[in-house]
């Protein structure tokens, strides 16, 4: 399970610092507190919890607490802070060794998901929980650069496309 947890919980922030630092860099720390809708996570918000899905795509499939460093102070605002944040996370999951994993596929993982509680074997937990919401709050985050109008596309969410910088889906 250590190759389907850890790498792409690697990967996935990596991908959110990108995104946090191409904010950065168009100087829009504005996106950062949009929404795409009201209620919903704002961008800044869906960045740290691609984050907080990695430390929980990893370490709670050991049945260990995540650990929530991430969530404290001491970093500065913005996107630089986000992505010292993911910095964090990072380096946390980078401890883990294949050997950490053994039974973890098998292990009931008792978690909450948003006002349900669930248990859940590991291999479940991990496939069909943990990693797509991982992926649901990067994907909101781009959603929201793009609806702010960042300008970014399917390279700067995934890091393999590539496509001319006027090229359009549908016209």
């Amino acid at each position: 399970m250590f190759d389907e947890a850890v790498p792409p919980s690697l990967f996935a922030i990596t991908r959110a610092q990108h995104l946090a630092r191409r904010i950065g860099e168009e100087e829009r720390q504005d996106i950062l507190l949009a929404q795409l809708v009201p209620g919903m996570f704002n961008c800044g918000l869906q960045l740290r919890t691609v984050g907080i899905f990695a430390l929980r795509s990893t370490f709670t499939l050991l049945g260990q607490d995540w650990p929530k460093d991430m969530l404290g102070d001491g970093f500065p605002d913005g996107p630089k802070g986000l992505i010292q944040r993911l910095d964090l996370a990072a380096q946390q999951i980078g401890t883990l060794t294949e050997a950490d994993f053994a039974g973890a596929e098998a292990r009931e993982i008792a978690h909450q998901a948003g006002d349900a509680m669930i248990t859940q074997p590991g291999d479940i937990y991990l496939r069909l929980f943990a990693l797509p919401n991982l992926w649901f709050h990067l994907s909101m985050a781009y959603a929201i650069a793009r609806q702010q109008g960042l300008p970014i596309g399917k390279a700067d969410f995934d890091g393999w496309h590539a496509y001319a910088p006027d090229f359009q889906f549908v016209s």
